[in-house]
């Protein structure tokens, strides 16, 4: 029944499906940067939270404080964002 009916149309429809799946899909995408941005995922200091105190000794010192610095960072804003959450599921 579909097989008769694609069969039945006009040559050239296919360009419109991968049209609308692409346009899907940069709509997606475009959703997703947007869903990152306002979430904080695109930290560049992120790969300074996988070291831990006894990496001191395999890293220059000032890249060490660099970690000691955003990790501190990240810890104030998980403290914030949980606070927040809090205050937002006492409301409800």
């Amino acid at each position: 029944m579909i097989a008769d009916y694609l069969n039945s149309l006009s040559d050239g429809w296919t360009i419109y499906l991968w049209l609308v799946a692409g346009a899907m899909i940069i709509v997606a995408s475009i959703y997703g940067i947007r869903w990152g941005a306002k979430n904080e995922q695109f930290d560049e200091d992120i790969k300074y939270l996988v070291f831990k105190d006894s990496d001191r000794i395999k890293m220059k010192p000032e890249e060490f404080a660099k970690s000691q610095e955003v990790l501190a960072k990240q810890e104030a804003r998980r403290a914030e964002v949980l606070a927040q959450q809090a205050a937002n599921s006492a409301k409800h």
